[in-house]
Order: C-alpha cells, then sequence, then structure tokens
C-alpha cells in the first residue's frame, strides 16, 4: 500500500494533466523527443535567417518570399510524387537525411565566404529561402506522422504534450543560440542544427516498432506498411477544391500567414534603424525566439489539453484571431519595436501552443493519402503564398505607415475567427461520422 500515494499521483500527473496512458507512454517519449530534435535544430538556424532579411535590406523581403513560393511549388509535387511510390517507412527518415546534407553545405559555403571576406549576401538570400521551406516541410511530415499513428481521441489528449516537447527544443535552441552566436559566429552553429536533425531517425524507426506492436490487425494500413499512399503527384491540390472543410483551413492559413508577415516586416523595418552586425541581429531574434517558446511551452503542457477537451477545437482554433485582433489595435496606438516585439511573441506563443495541435487535430478525419499530401500542401505552398499576399500588400500599404498597416490587417483578424469556428463546427460533424462508421 505504500506505493498507493506514488501511483495515485503519477496516473494524476501523466494522465490527467498530461495526457498518456500506460500503454501510451513509449511512444509519447519519441514523439516528444522526435519533436524536440526537429525544433531545436530549426530555432539554431532561424535566427540567423531573420538576420540575413536585414542584412538584405526589408524592401527585398516580397522578393525573397516570392523565391520561398517558387521553391515551394517546385518541391510540393516532387514531395508528391515520392510519397505516391515509396512507403511512409522508407521516404519518413530520408527526409530528415536530405535536409542535414543542406544544412552541412551552407556551413561549408558560409565559413567560406567569411574566412575569404567576401560578400555573402546573396548566400544569405539563398539560405532565406531554403530555410522557409525546409522548416515547413519537416513539421508537416511530422505532425502528418503524428495523425497517422495516433487516433482521434489520442490526439486530443496527445497532442498539446507532443507540442510541448517541441518548443523545449525550441526553447533550448534559442537560448544556445543567444548564449553563443556573439563568441563563435553564426556559421558554427550549423554542424550543431544537423547533429540534432540526424536523432529523429531514430524516433522514427522505434515508432514504426511500437506502432506495428499496437496495430497488429491492421498493420497495412500503418506506417509500418511496404505499400506507398498512391495517387497523383498532384493529389494534395485536387483534394482542396473538393472540400470545402480544406478550403476553410487554407483560409485561416493564408489569413495567420498574412498577420504574422505583417508583424515580420514591421520588425526588420525597426531592427534595420536600431541594431546592427549579423550577430547581434541573431542575438535579438533568439531572445524573441526564446520568450516565445516559454509561453507556448506553459501553454502545450499545462493548457492545451484542459481548453480543447472543455470548449472544443473551434474555440480553441479562435484564440489567436481573437488576440490578433487586440494586439493590432495596440500596436496602431503605439507603433514602437517594443509592441511589434510583444505582439509577435503572444501570437506565436499561441500559436504553438493552441492553434497548431488544434489545426493538427483537424486532420483526423482525413483520409491517410490527405495526412500527408493535401496537409503538406496547405502547411507548405499555401502557407507561403499567404507571405507573399502579407508581403506585397504591406508594402503596398506602408505608405499609410506601421499603424495604418496594422487597421487594415482587423477585418481579416475577425475573418479568421468565424472561419475557425465553422472549422470546429464541421470537425464535430466529420468524428460523428466517422464513429458511427466505427472509425475511430
Amino acid at each position: 500500500m505504500a506505493s498507493n500515494p506514488t501511483s495515485k499521483l503519477r496516473l494524476f500527473l501523466f494522465g490527467k494533466v498530461l495526457g498518456p496512458e500506460n500503454h501510451e507512454y513509449v511512444a509519447v517519449a519519441w514523439s516528444f523527443a522526435y519533436f524536440f530534435c526537429v525544433l531545436s535544430s530549426y530555432y539554431i538556424l532561424r535566427p540567423i535567417r531573420e538576420a540575413m532579411a536585414v542584412g538584405s535590406g526589408p524592401d527585398t523581403i516580397p522578393y525573397l518570399f516570392m523565391g520561398t513560393f517558387a521553391a515551394m511549388m517546385v518541391a510540393t509535387p516532387i514531395f508528391g510524387w515520392v510519397t505516391s511510390r515509396y512507403p511512409r517507412r522508407t521516404f519518413l527518415p530520408w527526409v530528415n537525411l536530405f535536409f542535414v546534407s543542406n544544412i552541412l553545405i551552407f556551413w561549408f559555403l558560409f565559413s567560406q565566404y567569411l574566412d575569404d571576406g567576401n560578400d555573402h549576401i546573396w548566400l544569405g538570400r539563398a539560405f532565406f529561402v531554403w530555410l522557409s521551406v525546409f522548416n515547413l516541410f519537416v513539421v508537416s511530415v511530422f505532425w502528418s506522422f503524428m495523425a497517422d499513428i495516433y487516433t482521434r481521441e489520442q490526439g486530443r489528449r496527445l497532442f498539446g504534450f507532443i507540442t510541448a516537447g517541441g518548443s523545449i527544443g525550441a526553447l533550448i535552441g534559442a537560448a544556445a543560440t543567444s548564449a553563443v552566436v556573439v563568441e563563435i559566429g553564426f556559421q558554427n552553429l550549423f554542424p550543431i542544427a544537423a547533429a540534432l536533425l540526424v536523432l529523429p531517425v531514430l524516433c522514427i524507426h522505434q515508432l514504426r516498432h511500437w506502432v506495428a506492436h499496437e496495430h497488429t490487425a491492421d498493420t497495412d494500413d500503418t506506417v509500418k506498411s511496404s505499400e506507398p499512399l498512391g495517387g497523383g503527384s498532384l493529389s494534395g491540390i485536387t483534394h482542396i477544391f473538393g472540400s470545402n472543410y480544406f478550403l476553410g483551413i487554407v483560409a485561416c492559413s493564408i489569413i495567420a500567414s498574412l498577420l504574422g508577415t505583417a508583424l515580420y516586416i514591421f520588425a526588420a523595418q525597426m531592427v534595420q534603424e536600431s541594431i546592427s552586425g549579423a550577430n547581434a541581429r541573431t542575438e535579438f531574434f533568439s531572445n524573441i525566439n526564446f520568450w516565445t517558446n516559454l509561453f507556448a511551452l506553459l501553454g502545450q503542457m499545462f493548457v492545451v489539453k484542459q481548453i480543447v477537451m472543455r470548449f472544443g477545437i473551434g474555440r480553441s482554433l479562435a484564440l489567436q484571431p481573437i488576440v490578433s485582433v487586440g494586439g493590432f489595435i495596440l500596436l496602431a496606438i503605439d507603433p514602437v519595436l517594443g509592441v511589434v516585439a510583444l505582439l509577435t511573441i503572444a501570437r506565436r506563443a499561441l500559436g504553438f501552443s493552441f492553434s497548431k495541435p488544434t489545426t493538427d487535430m483537424l486532420y483526423s478525419v482525413a483520409t491517410r493519402e490527405e495526412k500527408y499530401k493535401t496537409k503538406n500542401f496547405i502547411e507548405t505552398a499555401v502557407y507561403r503564398f499567404g507571405d507573399i499576399i502579407g508581403a506585397w500588400s504591406v508594402k503596398i500599404l506602408m505608405a499609410l505607415g506601421v499603424a495604418g498597416v496594422s487597421v487594415a490587417m482587423l477585418p481579416f483578424a475577425l475573418i479568421w475567427f468565424v472561419v475557425a469556428l465553422w472549422l470546429g463546427r464541421d470537425y464535430k460533424r466529420q468524428a460523428l461520422i466517422l464513429k458511427k462508421q466505427g472509425v475511430e
């Protein structure tokens, strides 16, 4: 009986607060570690991208987003072709290893340019485009994998905690970059990021074994399957136009990107005026990333599960639009770098802790092909298309000043709020249909 209070405490902490049940501990631990490594690697590199954007000149940001979108439009059909012809157990590890090789190439090139004293503006622009593709692909593939191996009920319980693994990794990556970048130089962060990105290959291997053990009766329909997903290389695009549900997700993605890009350009202009040098700018953006992920982590660990279970997915998705409305009103009143930084931290923290895991839950009512192809297209090409719309809209409207652009963003935030609530209702409708069909 001595161990009974300990067992009850463990049951409360892990089951009631964090979500996992006994048979899920191993899978959740590997999922947690996988996302930790992915986001730690990315957040070591992300501040370098922002510093490269400032060094390139805020006026070039719309062109950088156009380059990113063009790269996405090339990469998305290639990814669709790969997923149509190779099983998930084959292409999932190779996605990570491909990007590891890219990181090492950039490390070599930046080191050579800096050692020779050459201007690296164009290399920085290429890196901006590459990292903007990289982060969306690896994160999208990760969440497609999670939606594939967990049921809808498990997703509601576990995705908040798994997302916390990414936030802890992002927090550590941002803190490490801020602490050492000035001393070692930004170029020497690349091999650290590459090493972290190798570790998810082991996590994928372990999760495949867990799936095979959990789903012994339906292995052919899981990530352990040797069968490819099938369909065409453009299936991810065609599925969108046949579904109001996916079109709603697209609308939310574009508006979120529009508002985020406006803040991004505001920050780039203000940082260019007030902070000099690539290392110092990298340190500034690392600090923003640190606070963003600290608040996101607290939400993911202790709040998101309770909010989703009590209020539903729609209301959880609506939190970020509500904060965006309030934040842009504040920015219209006081358009300074401090307010931009605070609003950026608040929006992104809510996005990581609520919007991202709940958006990923929306795909639990989709087919497996849609989870990988349609989800990937929306979260890569569509999201970057939103960046283009945002960048050029802000560029055109900047004559109004930061305050004027902030006012112009308000109607879009309100539309986002309405669509988010509708998505929550339609998700519930589709989930009920699947439940009646015996699909959990």
